[in-house]
């Protein structure tokens, strides 16, 4: 079943400056990302579109048919880090669906209330032609991880799309990532309300208080698989599905 929202769209915004962030850490030249949870993948395009955050800020692709605005809130401004070379681009979900074929387009039609909104974006995971993996993101997550060149750093990316696991499946989603990083290092970029993600803190923020953290989790080779050893940081806030955010400095 396809979700009737507007969580099809792709979090350029949020996604870019966080996962920059991530390669910048782990010191990637070529990176290769994996969209959990999101059938059609769109966030894949994130090295394909341009991003506008005000005050003459831009990051992405200036002649890139898919344009997005974010209003960036509070002292922090979006760091400029470019992002490295997409080696690998893959969909993880129970059902992945194929933006070429039309049947699953017409599905997509009927439970998108402004087709043109997401045509553009569509057009571009059409080009792309992300590998689609199909299967509960738990267990299939370390074969995503395989699949992606070594040279590359393999980036999970989750937004949104963990609110609805239980607690004991969190767990085990971060244990699955941890377990895909015992012979490489993985990084993990998430986009979830306060809380959700289990290795990102909260900041003293409640949960449902109406917006989400952007968070960079690195795993590294030498963990073992102890939750504890699984850290990472919040790099910002983010209001209306990533329209509106606040960068830390």
């Amino acid at each position: 079943m396809i979700k009737r929202s507007a969580d099809h769209a792709g979090r350029y915004a949020v996604l870019y400056p966080a996962i920059a962030e991530a390669s910048r850490r782990c010191d990637a030249e070529y990176i290769g990302l994996i969209d959990v949870g999101r059938p059609l993948g769109l966030n894949l395009n994130v090295d394909r579109v341009g991003i506008s955050y005000g005050d003459d800020q831009h990051l992405g692709d200036a002649s890139s048919p898919v344009q997005v605005d974010c209003s960036v809130v509070g002292g922090g401004r979006v760091p400029r880090t470019p992002l490295p070379e997409v080696d690998a681009r893959m969909i993880l979900d129970r059902s992945p669906l194929d933006a070429r074929d039309p049947g699953d387009r017409d599905r997509i039609r009927q439970v998108i209330e402004d087709w043109s909104v997401l045509e553009a974006e569509i057009g571009l995971a059409e080009s792309s032609s992300p590998e689609r993996i199909s299967g509960n993101p738990v267990t299939t997550l370390s074969e995503a991880v395989a699949r992606v060149p070594d040279r590359a750093l393999p980036v999970v990316l989750t937004t949104w799309s963990l609110s609805r696991f239980t607690p004991e499946r969190l767990r085990r989603f971060v244990y699955a990532v941890g377990e895909a990083s015992a012979v490489r290092r993985v990084a993990w970029v998430s986009v979830e309300g306060v809380g959700v993600a289990p290795t990102v803190p909260t900041l003293g923020d409640r949960p449902a208080s109406g917006h989400s953290i952007i968070g960079v989790t690195v795993f590294e080779p030498s963990m073992t698989l102890l939750r504890s050893e699984f850290a990472g940081d919040a790099l910002g806030r983010c209001w209306s599905r990533g329209k509106l955010l606040s960068w830390f400095a």
